[in-house]
């Protein structure tokens, strides 16, 4: 199974994701490099409400089999930069069904899906990304919350930090931008009593892209190559985040972490090489 849009790159889009998550860029008009990452908030999702699951997440996307399990949740994200897009582009995505992997965890049934991504201009690939998503049984609002591992050295042998909180206007516009109608991102609610969280939860392709704008904050000069995200705890709305980074050869570890120092996510960036 596989589907094939296309979409131009609009500075209306780019501006709107920028004003909202990164202030401090600089605006971007037609012609202008597309900023590595960004290319997560063009192609919505376009299921017709018919096919959505009751937590609003796609059961029919022409993609992803239907699966028997409630809950939906991002993973994480491997993403291979192979030239830059550029705002303004008319850009072809193709996507389709990667690996389905069924396991048996210890709080029930998983099943392991990737997506397979791949951008396009003029015929030739610009980006190609894996999605990693997980579908779970139902959670149980009552269950004890798994105890945090909290890493400060994470933090302590940082080479750079920033600080930030997402509040429910960012998470709305996010929703917006990418069509996600995941009610774990706007229906508190739903993210309390059928989810079991403590609120809203931050999107992770939302997350993934933050790590990869802190990282082209502190090395301006660079091009990423690479970017493996792996998402670990939830990312909470209201709540303060620091995102550090450490940089040992052509590889940049970004981390997100919460004020307890307990890690929430990692993206590794492997750099293109200086000559």
């Amino acid at each position: 199974m596989s589907e094939l849009r296309t979409e131009r790159i609009a500075a209306s889009t780019v501006e709107a994701y920028r004003g909202t998550f990164a202030a401090d860029d600089r605006a971007r008009t037609d012609g202008d490099v597309l900023p590595a990452g960004w290319e997560g908030v063009f192609f919505p999702f376009d299921a017709v409400l018919a096919d959505l699951r009751p937590d609003g997440t796609p059961a029919r996307d022409g993609i992803i089999p239907e699966i028997d399990l409630p809950r939906r949740m991002y993973a994480g994200e491997t993403t291979e930069f192979l030239r830059p897009l550029h705002v303004g582009d008319e850009v072809t995505r193709t996507t389709s069904l990667g690996s389905v992997v069924e396991k048996n965890g210890s709080r029930g049934r998983l099943v392991f899906v990737d997506v397979e991504r791949e951008y396009a201009t003029g015929g030739e690939p610009a980006v190609r990304s894996v999605w990693h998503d997980v579908f779970l049984e139902a959670a149980d609002p009552d269950a004890p919350a798994r105890a945090p591992r909290p890493d400060p050295a994470v933090v302590a042998e940082a080479d750079w930090q920033e600080e930030l909180t997402l509040d429910a206007r960012q998470l709305f516009r996010f929703s917006a931008l990418t069509f996600n109608t995941h009610l774990i991102h706007y229906d508190r609610a739903w993210a309390r009593e059928v989810e079991g969280l403590p609120d809203l939860l931050v999107h992770g392709p939302l997350t993934r892209i933050l790590l990869m704008d802190a990282a082209r904050r502190n090395a301006p000069d660079r091009v990423p190559a690479r970017l493996d995200v792996r998402a670990t705890a939830p990312v909470l709305v209201d709540r303060p985040l620091r995102i550090v980074g450490r940089t040992a050869g052509e590889t940049t570890r970004v981390t997100a972490v919460d004020p307890d120092d307990v890690v929430l996510a990692t993206a590794d960036i492997d750099w293109q090489r200086t000559s």
